[in-house]
């Protein structure tokens, strides 16, 4: 429990006790997502990113999100190019270690751009994951493609690597980690459910449950493994549930209290360094108060 009693001992508003829809409220009135929770068929509640890590509770909440809220990221993208972090003032710098980016459900590479951009100005050598149109192909074999990207970048460094995950990109980081802690140095995960991470907004679910559609049809294999379902059996569910190797690739989780797509409880876990800022979901992205937590979580050990 020290990441989460470190995080919540400086956070003056509350303790983790915080799981219900009264502290994370909808944009909806009250009235409409009662009549809207009628009509949202199992299929679409059931509808998942990533496996159910064994023994887990699924959660059974119908929370409609903010998803309006969620346009303060062009606010956040502001506010970071304003900041001195953006300039590498404040914070320490690099020693050019490799670190993955790893976007979220529905992104590509390019929404970590302006990210790997800071990094390399801080000395870091960001490398892009290699999802150049969208993240909504099987976990997986997302992950495996992953993991052979990894090994090029570390063959080619010398060096283990970091990885840094946004959203769905965390689930994947979390997983190598598990799977290669011979390659990956530490992981970094930004508005990810770790444990239950399908405790995501009905909407988003929707667009989970519309890619797994298509995705079933396209594929026999997907749809008998249960592909974008929390019973998926492939070998991603293995690595995704095992215990987290802490003692090897520290684990830091960066999340807020006014994610709108995600359920913020969701990414606090007791084998993680626990970090909380305010902001977005997709601001995470450029989030300044982030870009400070991670500069300082991958900056480098002192020598003895």
């Amino acid at each position: 429990m020290t990441g989460i009693i470190a995080n919540m001992a400086a956070d003056s508003s509350g303790s983790l006790a915080h799981d219900s829809s009264d502290e994370f409220p909808s944009e909806l009135p009250e009235v409409l997502g009662t009549t809207l929770d009628s009509l949202v068929p199992d299929s679409v509640i059931d509808s998942a990113f990533s496996p159910t890590p064994p023994g887990t509770e699924e959660p059974q909440r119908r929370w409609w999100g903010r998803h309006i809220s969620e346009f303060r990221w062009q606010a956040e993208l502001a506010m970071l190019t304003l900041d001195p972090v953006f300039y590498g003032i404040g914070v320490p710098h690099g020693n050019g270690q490799p670190v993955m980016l790893i976007p979220g459900f529905l992104a590509a590479d390019m929404s970590l751009s302006v990210m790997g951009g800071w990094l390399f100005r801080l000395g870091y050598r960001p490398r892009r994951s290699g999802i150049t149109l969208a993240n909504v192909d099987c976990s997986d074999r997302a992950v495996d493609r992953l993991e052979k990207r990894l090994e090029n970048i570390v063959r080619s460094t010398g060096r283990r690597a970091a990885i840094v995950g946004h959203s769905r990109g965390g689930h994947f980081a979390k997983a190598l980690g598990a799977r290669r802690p011979d390659l990956v140095a530490r992981v970094i995960s930004m508005g990810s459910g770790l444990d239950t991470p399908f405790d995501i907004s009905v909407p988003t679910k929707a667009m989970v449950s519309g890619v797994r559609s298509v995705l079933h049809r396209v594929s026999t294999q997907s749809k008998e493994r249960g592909c974008l379902t929390a019973t998926c059996d492939c070998p991603f569910t293995r690595d995704y549930a095992a215990p987290f190797p802490t003692d090897q690739v520290p684990l830091t989780s960066i999340y807020s209290w006014g994610d709108g797509v995600v359920w913020p409880p969701a990414c606090i876990v007791d084998y993680a360094t626990n970090i909380r800022v305010p902001g977005s979901h997709v601001g995470l992205a450029f989030n300044r108060h982030a870009y400070r937590a991670i500069a300082k979580t991958l900056a480098p050990k002192p020598e003895n």
